[in-house]
């Protein structure tokens, strides 16, 4: 039996069992003030694990987990409401011993009956992908007042972590009558360092610190949480949110859109120095931002049509006249770390590849992949001629002008489905190439909640979405690519293939085994890759932020994030600017 007061999915953990405090943080940051972030669109819940409904910004982190991450490591997790784990070494049974001072906001103890009934609670409610993915467990049940057994039905270490490492608990006291798959319309009791004080519907949302948090001399919250209040407020839009930041309406922004940062960014505070404007170089990893297929429609079933597309894609230009030469192309799912696939693969990643060689484009083992690449002047002919060609391969051709299915007359048009104007920006010179081809892609703008709810029936052709980063091939590929997931949104392009099946189960088998994880995520990079699931878009390793001058921060930023964190309000600084900031 192991006895542990951490858990960590991947390497080693970094803090010792009696550490005092995270390296990134300011153990004597004062506590005291306010900060406003601005969110764009509406909301209509306060419950985040709904399966309808749009839900507040925020209200997933109202509850505490059972550990908690660092945000300078990769998967090592630390003591929040549990106290300590005890398992066997074969991963059949974990047992949970919880903080005996753990408290809900209303003061009721958080119990091992709490996570028993979480458990279920999501079993019976929650989303899809949490049944699959936890299928494995057998049972969680209180064995005593403070403590929790999950017992598996079958051995699976990587099942067993994730279940602990970042399990939210719900009070069972207020959930019991509650379903969870149903959205809220006032906020439920929740127990981590902030709770909901007010908010009006759509529009706000503000978050209090607890000031008898029960947490809040654990080693994992020393030095962070230092404001009193957390606002969210709602806008319609990125050019009107922004324009309320320079007004001075809210506090931080974190800038994502090239064009603002480069021209927009200027005016009387920026010259007074009241707002500051900051990048910040990083080498975090990197998402795989990009147009996403839905491969199950139709249209977008055969991958030379998908390659051909990519071809439409004029980043070169794009990146000169629209982004000021601010961002690199992206080109793999494990950017910026050591399991991008690069040039041919190795004699290991042969070797995971040879029993699915069959089941694979060959170019995986011939060739590099590299998105399309022009001059940047925006004369694509050539790459033009090359799409044509695949389109033809593919069974299409072009007739008076319009791309036309050859054997029903089908002509080829599709639906980019947005919610947010500064996409139909980045989608259109996409749209005029493929005019050019004869295909008639139709840019649709919705809300979020209708966009939401379509992503989710999966009834879109096209989204401009993406896949999280992925530091390193964890179980989390499964719910993103295995096809016993494929009800999950997170599969957004509907993928289901039994290659990327194998991969993806190896790699959730083989935790324990770097080496192997090293040539196992190089190869299902390359075969992901080469499926043209995606159009690649562009990433920028730095920190675009802006902020009024009113945040003190740690020496240390933490290597995988900002860490807003951990900053606070100087009272020194408030003084010193415009009476409406202070």
């Amino acid at each position: 039996m192991i006895e542990s007061t951490s858990l960590v999915g991947f390497g080693t953990a970094k803090y010792p069992s009696d550490f005092k405090h995270f390296d990134y943080v300011n153990p004597d940051a004062p506590k005291g003030g306010q900060v406003t972030y601005a969110q764009v669109g509406t909301f209509d819940s306060f419950n985040r694990y709904a399966s309808r409904g749009v839900s507040a910004v925020g209200s997933d982190a109202i509850y505490d987990t059972l550990f908690v991450s660092s945000e300078d490591e990769i998967d090592s997790f630390y003591p929040l409401i549990a106290e300590k784990v005890r398992y066997d070494e074969t991963y059949s049974w974990m047992e949970v011993d919880i903080n005996p001072k753990a408290r809900f906001h209303d003061g009721m103890p958080i119990t091992a009956k709490d996570v028993a009934f979480t458990y279920d609670k999501f079993m019976k409610e929650g989303v899809a992908q949490y049944k699959v993915y936890f299928k494995a467990v057998k049972s969680v049940t209180a064995t005593a007042a403070l403590t929790a057994k999950i017992e598996m039905a079958e051995p699976n270490r990587e099942v067993l972590l994730a279940l602990v490492q970042g399990m939210s608990v719900l009070p069972e006291h207020i959930w019991r009558d509650l379903d969870l798959s149903e959205p809220l319309n006032s906020p439920p009791v929740g127990s981590s360092a902030y709770k909901i004080t007010r908010y009006k519907s759509g529009q706000s949302v503000t978050y209090s610190r607890v000031e008898d948090y029960w947490a809040k001399e654990l080693p994992v919250n020393i030095g962070r949480h230092n404001f009193d209040t957390i606002r969210y407020d709602y806008y319609r839009d990125e050019t009107v949110t922004l324009e309320a930041f320079k007004a001075g309406e809210y506090d931080i922004r974190e800038e994502n859109v090239a064009k603002f940062w480069a021209t927009l960014y200027q005016g009387a505070n920026f010259d007074k120095g009241y707002i500051i404007k900051e990048e910040i170089p990083h080498q975090i990893p990197q998402s795989m931002q990009a147009f996403v297929f839905n491969t199950q429609s139709p249209m977008f079933a055969d991958p030379k049509v998908r390659e051909a597309l990519a071809y439409a894609m004029d980043f070169a230009w794009m990146n000169k006249s629209l982004f000021y030469n601010q961002y690199t192309r992206t080109r793999s799912y494990f950017q910026n770390t050591d399991y991008e696939a690069k040039g041919l693969p190795s004699s290991d990643e042969i070797a995971v590849l040879q029993p699915i060689k069959d089941q694979i484009p060959p170019r995986v083992f011939t060739e590099e992949y590299q998105p399309p690449v022009s001059d940047g002047s925006g004369r694509i002919r050539s790459q033009l001629r090359t799409a044509l060609a695949l389109m033809k391969e593919a069974g299409w051709q072009v007739k008076n002008k319009v791309m036309t299915n050859i054997e029903t007359g089908e002509p080829f048009r599709f639906e980019l489905l947005m919610y947010s104007p500064t996409t139909e920006r980045i989608a259109i010179p996409m749209q005029k190439n493929l005019k050019l081809m004869g295909i008639d892609m139709r840019l649709r703008t919705v809300d979020t909640t209708q966009y939401i709810k379509r992503l989710r029936d999966r009834d879109f052709e096209m989204v401009s979405s993406g896949y999280s980063a992925n530091p390193y091939p964890s179980p989390n590929l499964l719910i993103a690519w295995n096809s016993h997931f494929i009800d999950s949104t997170y599969n957004t392009a509907g993928v289901s293939d039994p290659a990327i099946d194998y991969l993806t189960d190896q790699i959730a088998d083989n935790q324990k085994h770097p080496d192997k994880l090293l040539s196992l995520g190089r190869s299902l990079d390359r075969v992901l890759q080469w499926n043209f699931y995606v159009i690649p878009q562009w990433h920028i390793s730095m920190f675009r932020v802006a902020m009024w001058d009113k945040f003190a921060r740690p020496e240390i930023r933490p290597k995988y994030s900002l860490g807003k964190d951990t900053w606070w309000v100087d009272k020194d600084k408030v003084s010193k600017l415009p009476v409406k900031r202070r």
